[in-house]
């Protein structure tokens, strides 16, 4: 009986599509407001003083440390005929693309700096609040709606897809209509209007596409406070931690010094790129093919060993160009194990949870693994800066004037880190218990469970 359950959880092809566009659309407005197009609209555009709209993202990066744990917390607990995470997608997404859309548009409290900053951390808030509701709810959905990692795994390389359309599309699209100090805006309200009306349309839409098979509650005798340490007591969710904050802040600290690399370096950008993509696509092949036969826990290990040994070799002989083009391959490698084992990984660790509890709380899991793993940004980012002006960089330099301690400087920020990091999960891999034929029967059973109440 457990083998015909095995074989016969199936997501249907609309509910992946859905699923992934909604995730894209959601993702392309969150890149489009955050990812540097709101600081641009309101210092640039709308005149407003720089000091001042950092002081709005200081407040923004406290509440947004906090508002995800809170959130998750809640969505574990709520009660609806339609589940407990499509009602947020549903009903949320016309107030989200409503925040996005009078972002770009002046509120009628006047010219002056605190009405800006009024504005600005305002309309921050409220977006990023609409942001962890919609987007946390999107995350954990391939959780409720399979319980197999074969099934999951389905779902997992649509979301690949649209998700590389989500972090291209705004870094292409922006530059191009975004409006010059002094020009007419409409055109640029128009185009971010119409980009709102059509997410929200994709949003509402996708929940009619897709349900929660997994709908058990989670306990509501515990506690936010007790509920966040219990997510620590479980030890497949902390090596989970480890993994996933190396992958966040490699991701950022990638994207960072890629840029600084092609400015001191002769490495072709182009053949660079193309490498890097062609070891994505290998990587997505090989981790698919292998995750039956090898196991989750073999496949991230052995990730971590091959992009650790690039990172390493990257930091040392990284102005030689043939390691440089490896290197980039392995990268490749490592980013498609970030986008489709990690997740996987971390819905074992949400069945393991509900085994041990017999409550889900993927809402809860989510948020505290934001919790963790945003800092890694922050931490990214200042790491960078602060090692390569150790090794004497030079800001004030044209690109391609650094010394020979610079250019090396710019290699170690970029991969030293992160060759040291991998090499932590690599290890912490080796103690994860998720792994094997009892964990196997395990999981059997829990889809058992769930294919019955479904």
């Amino acid at each position: 009986m457990t083998n015909s359950v095995t074989a016969e959880e199936r997501v249907p092809a609309s509910s992946k599509f859905w699923l992934g566009f909604a995730d894209c659309m959601c993702g392309t407005l969150n890149s489009l407001l955050t990812g540097g197009g709101m600081t641009y609209f309101f210092t640039k555009f709308m005149g407003m003083q720089e000091n001042l709209a950092s002081i709005v993202w200081i407040i923004f990066a406290i509440w947004n440390a906090f508002n995800d744990p809170l959130f998750g917390y809640i969505s574990d607990r709520t009660k609806s005929k339609l589940g407990r995470r499509i009602p947020y997608i549903r009903y949320g997404s016309a107030i989200y693309a409503v925040v996005f859309i009078i972002t770009w548009f002046k509120w009628p409290f006047g010219d002056s700096q605190a009405a800006l900053f009024a504005q600005m951390l305002v309309t921050l808030f409220l977006f990023d609040t609409l942001y962890t509701a919609i987007a946390t709810s999107l995350y954990v959905m391939p959780y409720t709606m399979a319980v197999s990692n074969k099934a999951r795994s389905s779902i997992f390389i649509w979301k690949i897809f649209f998700s590389l359309i989500s972090l291209s599309v705004p870094l292409v699209l922006f530059p191009l209509i975004r409006p010059e100090v002094g020009s007419d805006p409409t055109q640029f309200r128009i185009i971010m209007t119409c980009i709102g009306i059509g997410a929200f349309l994709v949003i509402f839409i996708s929940t009619f596409f897709y349900k929660e098979k997994v709908q058990d509650e989670s306990d509501t005798s515990i506690n936010i406070i007790k509920s966040v340490v219990a997510c620590f007591k479980n030890r497949s969710f902390i090596i989970f931690e480890i993994l996933s904050f190396t992958v966040i802040f490699i991701q950022t600290v990638l994207m960072q010094g890629v840029i600084y690399y092609f400015d001191e370096f002769d490495t072709p950008m182009p053949v660079s790129y193309g490498i890097l993509a062609a070891g994505a696509v290998v990587g997505i092949l090989l981790w698919i093919r292998q995750l039956k036969p090898w196991g989750v826990r073999k496949c991230v290990f052995i990730m971590c060993v091959l992009f650790a040994a690039g990172a390493a070799a990257m930091s040392i002989f990284g102005k030689f160009t043939p390691v440089a083009l490896v290197v980039f391959f392995l990268a490749g490698l490592g980013f498609a194990g970030g986008m489709y084992l990690v997740p996987i990984m971390n819905g074992d660790v949400i069945d393991y949870d509900e085994i041990v509890t017999g409550s889900r709380r993927e809402g809860m899991y989510a948020g505290v693994n934001s919790l963790i793993t945003k800092p890694a940004i922050s931490l990214a980012n200042a790491s960078f800066l602060m090692i390569a002006k150790w090794f004497g960089y030079d800001t004030a330099l044209a690109a391609g004037m650094q010394s020979a301690m610079g250019k090396q400087g710019i290699l170690v920020a970029w991969m030293a880190i992160p060759a040291l990091l991998l090499i932590i999960s690599a290890i912490g891999m080796k103690f994860y218990p998720l792994y094997g034929k009892k964990w196997d029967d395990e999981k059997k059973m829990l889809e058992e469970k769930h294919a019955q109440q479904a």
